[in-house]
């Protein structure tokens, strides 16, 4: 019997037309050779309109992160797509299920994170961040263009795979009692809150695990060493690969990135407060 599954598997990974999983982050060197084929499709979210107006990578389509989200009720804070506005958004992008989707910015990943997110939450089957986005790319004096690109709209259909990546608010508050570890990842300051300010501060039981550190801004803003990071989460309490994660910062921004980084070091059962300490506070 085990021989008959080692032959199995075998041939499933040889078989042509079956889609390993994509790595998390890809580089520079990896997407350059890639470009122009057909299936793959390079999403710009860098931090606004001109900047990709003025450059980007060859062959990527633009998508405002700000496109990701619709204002929410008055007095709350804005509410993500729908699943069917989302994959109308994808299908209008050029994006299919099949699509192998690379996303990049400008800023990190603090961007890019948040679609990386909701597409593996549908259950995309290959879709990777750029390590260092456009800032790399353009320090390793790899070429870039200036025309808008558009690709032929498709119809984008989920998968029934997904990934439960988002945590409600309920999950936030028992969060404690359901050993969940919550991660805080804004400045210390946020985290401390104003004393002068009743309701500032952090969630009780959240530890305190800065987003920037993740990113070395000093180097092209590609991802810190990966021993370093799994080494400050280790101080925290994360040393689990499986061990649940709760993440939020005070819109879902921040925190977007930091899902990013820990999926890039193995962290399986990560999730997202999209309405961080905003909804938590209303």
């Amino acid at each position: 019997m085990r021989n008959q599954l080692l032959i199995a598997l075998f041939i499933s990974m040889m078989t042509p037309g079956v889609a390993q999983a994509a790595p998390v982050m890809v580089d520079a060197a990896w997407l350059e050779k890639q470009l122009g084929q057909d299936k793959v499709v390079v999403v710009d979210m860098s931090d606004d309109d001109t900047q990709y107006l003025r450059f980007h990578i060859p062959g990527a389509v633009r998508l405002d992160y700000g496109t990701l989200f619709k204002p929410g009720p008055r007095g709350k804070a804005r509410q993500r797509l729908s699943d069917a506005e989302l994959e109308k958004l994808l299908g209008k992008l050029g994006i299919a299920r099949d699509s192998q989707v690379v996303i990049y910015d400008d800023m990190g990943g603090l961007n890019a994170g948040r679609l990386f997110l909701e597409l593996e939450r549908l259950g995309h089957p290959q879709v990777s961040v750029l390590d260092g986005g456009l800032v790399q790319w353009i320090l390793d004096g790899r070429k870039v263009d200036n025309k808008p690109v558009t690709r032929k709209p498709v119809t984008y259909a989920a998968g029934s795979a997904r990934r439960d990546n988002l945590a409600t608010l309920d999950d936030v508050r028992k969060a404690g009692e359901r050993k969940v570890t919550l991660l805080d990842v804004r400045t210390d300051e946020e985290y401390v809150g104003d004393p002068k300010q009743p309701r500032s501060g952090h969630v009780p039981g959240a530890r305190l695990w800065p987003w920037e550190q993740a990113v070395r801004m000093d180097n092209g803003f590609v991802l810190s060493d990966a021993d370093s990071l799994r080494a400050s989460l280790a101080r925290n309490g994360v040393t689990d690969p499986s061990q649940p994660v709760i993440l939020y910062c005070r819109s879902g921004h921040r925190a977007s990135q930091s899902y990013l980084t820990l999926r890039h070091l193995g962290f399986e059962n990560v999730r997202l407060h999209s309405g961080s300490i905003l909804e938590y506070l209303q």
